[in-house]
Order: C-alpha cells, then structure tokens, then sequence
C-alpha cells in the first residue's frame, strides 16, 4: 500500500528510524532485494519447465533450493536494514545471518560443485533462461558483497556473517549456472582467454 510516507526522500529501517534513500545502508539493502527479484527469475523458469515436464530430474530440487536462498537473502536483508540502535533485538537465523545460514551454503557448493564438470575457459551467460538469470542474481549478489563490504568497514553492519555469507551465495549461484547448463537446457557459448 502506498504511504507516501518516502516522498521526501527517506525510507524507514527495522526497528524504527528514517534515512535518506540514497544511504548506503539503503543501497546495500536494497541490492540485496534486487538478488531476491534476480533468483525470482530463475525459480520462475524452473517452475515453468517442471510443468511442461522438461525439467531434467538432476534438477529436479533447484526450484525449492532457490526458493529456500531467496529467503535467506531476506534474512541478510532485514539484518542490513535494522535501526543500528535496535541491533540487540536481531535474531540469529531470522533476521541476522548466522554461522549455521554460512555453514548450509558452504553444503550446498559442495555438493554442487561435486557434480559439475568446471568450465575451463570464461562462460557467457545466455546458454539457457535459467542459467542465465542464475548469472543475473550471481552478479547482483556480488554488488551487493561489494556494498555490504563498505558497510562492514565502516562498522554498520549487526553480525560476522552476512558479508561471507554472500560471498558464498555468489560462488554457489555460479556453480548452479554450470550445472544447469550442463544439463543441457541450452548451448555453452564460452570466450577464449
């Protein structure tokens, strides 16, 4: 619903209190809520090729995985726009992330990683939908690092963990691309270096 509340420029953080919408707590937030809508994409395109049943069944888990990431980056997301002042009310796991939400990616990748053969020359996204809006929210996840990386620096972020935390999301999302495009849903195009 509408406010109108951020017509002067502001936006509110969790747990109360206002700052310009050009802040780069906001910033680094709201790049966060970009990957979160980049993964949609992805999650999307799963979806629709399990339901025409041209969904390869090595990838038959990806679509809840997504589901369960984008989530997580609404944990990452609530712990960046938390009132500093109100740090003390962020809970590990909801709305903080944790070493446990570290721990579960470092899984995911390996397991990953184990079943994919690794590309050796640079890969263009593009091969395939899904690949490539996996790249999309891979590349929007790195901004966010980079952003959040600033924040740290600078003392304003809650935890320890976010900022490893996206590293891992990056590295794990570009391992989902190499294997949804070794599953064959389009043709690898890569750049010789």
């Amino acid at each position: 619903m509408a406010t109108g509340v951020g017509d002067d420029g502001t936006t509110g953080l969790l747990f109360g209190g206002r700052v310009p919408k050009d802040d780069p707590r906001t910033e680094a937030y709201g790049t966060v809520d970009e990957a979160v809508s980049c993964l949609g994409l992805a999650r999307a395109e799963l979806v629709a090729l399990e339901a025409s049943g041209a969904l390869p069944a090595s990838l038959s888990d990806l679509a809840t995985t997504v589901l369960q990431l984008q989530r997580d980056l609404f944990v990452a997301g609530a712990e960046l726009a938390a009132n500093p002042e109100a740090w003390d009310r962020l809970v590990d796991g909801q709305t903080r992330v944790d070493e446990p939400m570290l721990e579960r990616l470092e899984t995911l990748l390996a397991e990953a990683e184990a079943s994919v053969e690794m590309p050796r020359e640079f890969t263009v996204p593009g091969a395939d939908r899904v690949s490539a809006a996996l790249e999309l929210a891979r590349a929007v996840t790195r901004r966010a690092e980079r952003r959040v990386t600033s924040l740290d620096r600078n003392g304003q972020v809650a935890g320890d963990w976010v900022v490893p935390w996206l590293n891992r999301l990056a590295d794990l999302l570009w391992t989902y691309a190499r294997l949804v495009e070794q599953a064959g849903l389009g043709t690898t195009e890569t750049v010789r270096t």
